[in-house]
């Protein structure tokens, strides 16, 4: 369960609604669940708000499915990033509530949505090439209990695209900035701007993009004031990020 699930449940037992058998049952769960190829950390919801999420690749469907069922024994919501055919298939087909996000490769399972924070993350994204980071990061950071907004195809190289968007953009209380090739779209983005910059460099490019690696060198280099930068391809990890803040802005934390 999430902090606010907790109070809610604390909330009913002042008032009568829940007795005391309950609530402690709800906080004595066991803190780790432990199979042969995994141990599940069933209080991390408690600690970040949002239980563990599973990284798909490398894993079988069936070691998925199995952490998926551990984390949804005691939450009502888990996601599992970076899926296959085969992965999205079994866990679709396993559990009702599961909704595929082909593009963002991501599976998301939840008995019941997280009520959306105040306030929006904004995902500013380079170039369709690079959507596919971008809806990690959008699908992320909307299952974690955030209004999403995006911002597609508005890179550099016609930066009159960027500009139409930008008193949309400057509302926001995080950006995540995706972008490949040279990576020069956040420090653009972080010059006008007063928000905290999240980069995401991407493994799109020519022979000289190194697989993301000069988009990356680009952007830890960044003149623009409020950029950080999460690694090659990670828009999970920028969306995570995006959300703590977001949940710091409306007071959640």
């Amino acid at each position: 369960m999430t902090p606010g699930e907790g109070k809610e449940l604390l909330a009913k037992y002042k008032a009568g609604k829940l007795a005391e058998d309950e609530v402690l049952r709800a906080f004595q769960a066991a803190p780790v669940i432990e199979f042969d190829f995994a141990k599940v950390d069933t209080h991390r919801a408690l600690r970040k708000g949002f239980p563990e999420v599973i990284f798909g690749s490398g894993k079988t469907a069936e070691q998925i499915v199995t952490i998926a069922t551990a984390i949804l024994s005691q939450d009502k919501r888990v996601l599992i990033t970076r899926v296959n055919a085969e992965q999205s298939a079994l866990l679709t087909k396993q559990f009702p509530n599961a909704n595929h996000y082909k593009e963002a490769r991501i599976v998301a399972v939840q008995e019941k949505p997280l009520e959306k924070n105040p306030g929006a993350i904004a995902v500013v994204c380079a170039g369709t090439s690079d959507l596919p980071v971008a809806e990690e990061a959008a699908v992320t950071a909307d299952t974690m209990g955030n209004t999403v907004q995006r911002f597609y195809d508005v890179g550099v190289a016609g930066l009159h695209r960027l500009l139409r968007h930008i008193n949309e953009i400057q509302k926001a209380n995080v950006v995540i900035v995706v972008a490949g090739m040279e990576g020069a779209l956040p420090s653009v983005v972080a010059g006008l701007v007063g928000r905290p910059v999240i980069a995401v460099p991407t493994s799109i490019g020519y022979g000289a993009n190194f697989g993301g690696l000069a988009a990356l060198l680009g952007m830890l280099n960044s003149c623009g004031s409020g950029v950080t930068v999460v690694n090659i391809d990670n828009g999970f990890g920028a969306a995570y990020a995006a959300s703590q803040i977001n949940a710091l802005a409306a007071g959640k934390t």
